[in-house]
């Protein structure tokens, strides 16, 4: 049994597990009753945004017109004005994570982590849970979240979960549907933040109680390599235990290749794509994979994304037969992460006429799209079941 909403004479408590991945937001709120998946894309904005039809504004989905102001004394710059999401994918203006920055030390990791938590205080379905003031919601949460390993290796992690646990923070919604003119004050009761490649393990050989689904698994000596946005995370597991010595992050994701396709695209087809969300569905959609439409007329851009995406690959089975050949014992490798998917055709390829590791994908895309979450929700499930019978003790010893 998983405690996931605690109820103290003090305060109520809600579980969120949160993954800021590069590409979306994925989170999982209390006993999995609600889930959001949210574009990772910010843009700055005015208080005051145009809206056409504006009488009309409360029948529209929330999450197609995120505006919000955000304070927080963790954010380099404070109460700045912000489109989130789907609606940010229309700005000129609007920001992705770049190759090369930290995930724990950018502002838009910590706008879109608190803007995802902020619509979920705001739901109907809350209103007995979190006290409300006027416009004011007063939201409490155990969160786990994560960082990649190469951030969790220089200690980065230390400094990202105390700017979040040492404050109060704000979320005020401005022109947004449904919830215009209410703020949401988040604070964290408990904060964990995991390494991601320790995560992608628990997620592979644990259900929601931690207990193993997979004794299969569970004593291998494994390699996974989960390649995001902006890095590629690789974990050795060894007696079911990340090996530190050997667990490796690389400053290399699939952003800057899909960029390079979106631009291509752009040149060649006069084709302006909003963002590398439309670059992923292009390559993964079921129908007219690596089709666009110019001018009316179905056209292929197998030249392009192939050309780009086998280079990519390439690389990344580089790093592959380095970590294979200093854990000469491994037997297996699971690709995971949505670079991973993007990937997927050309790493089989390329193994299949080179070395013929031992590898493993995710044929559920979006098993492996919401894998970090999930793990994240059954370690910090876990941690809260813990921490509310250790109180029980106490309590009971008095």
């Amino acid at each position: 049994m998983i405690v996931n909403e605690r109820n103290d004479s003090m305060n109520k408590t809600r579980i969120a597990a949160i993954d800021v991945g590069n590409d979306s937001v994925k989170a999982i709120f209390g006993k999995i009753d609600y889930e959001l998946n949210i574009p990772n894309v910010i843009a700055r904005d005015t208080e005051d945004r145009p809206v056409i039809g504006i009488e009309e504004l409360n029948e529209k989905n929330p999450l197609d017109g995120i505006h919000i102001r955000v304070h927080s004394p963790a954010l380099k710059e404070n109460n700045v004005i912000y489109r989130i999401g789907n609606l940010a994918t229309k700005s000129d203006n609007a920001t992705e994570l770049d190759q090369g920055s930290s995930k724990s030390e950018e502002d838009q990791t910590l706008v879109m982590l608190l803007s995802t938590l902020a619509l979920d205080a705001v739901r109907e379905q809350n209103a007995d849970l979190f006290k409300k003031n006027g416009n004011v919601i007063d939201a409490n949460y155990t969160l786990g979240t994560g960082l990649p390993l190469r951030e969790v290796k220089e200690g980065k992690d230390v400094g990202y979960r105390s700017r979040l646990l040492s404050s109060v923070h704000q979320v005020e919604f401005l022109v947004t549907p449904k919830y215009q003119g209410l703020k949401v004050n988040i604070k964290f009761d408990q904060l964990k933040v995991y390494p991601e490649g320790f995560a992608a393990y628990i997620n592979l050989v644990m259900d929601n109680n931690l207990n193993i689904i997979n004794k299969d698994l569970v004593d291998k000596r494994i390699v996974i390599q989960d390649i995001g946005g902006l890095s590629t995370d690789i974990a050795v597991i060894k007696n079911r235990n990340v090996d530190d010595d050997k667990a490796q992050g690389f400053n290399i994701g699939v952003s800057e290749s899909l960029e390079a396709i979106r631009e291509e695209i752009r040149t060649k087809h006069s084709v302006e794509l909003d963002s590398r969300r439309d670059v992923v569905e292009i390559i993964t959609k079921k129908r007219d994979r690596n089709h666009i439409m110019v001018k009316g007329s179905r056209t292929s851009v197998h030249d392009i994304t192939d050309r780009i995406l086998l280079e990519l690959a390439k690389k990344q089975y580089r790093l592959l037969r380095n970590v294979w050949q200093k854990n000469s014992q491994t037997e297996i490798c699971y690709f995971v992460g949505g670079g991973a998917i993007v990937l997927k055709d050309y790493l089989k390829m390329l193994n299949n006429s080179l070395d013929g590791y031992n590898i493993g994908f995710f044929e559920d895309e979006k098993e492996s799209i919401w894998m970090m979450a999930n793990a994240y929700y059954k370690l910090i499930s876990d941690f809260e079941r813990k921490s509310y019978k250790g109180k029980e003790k106490q309590v009971a010893g008095k």
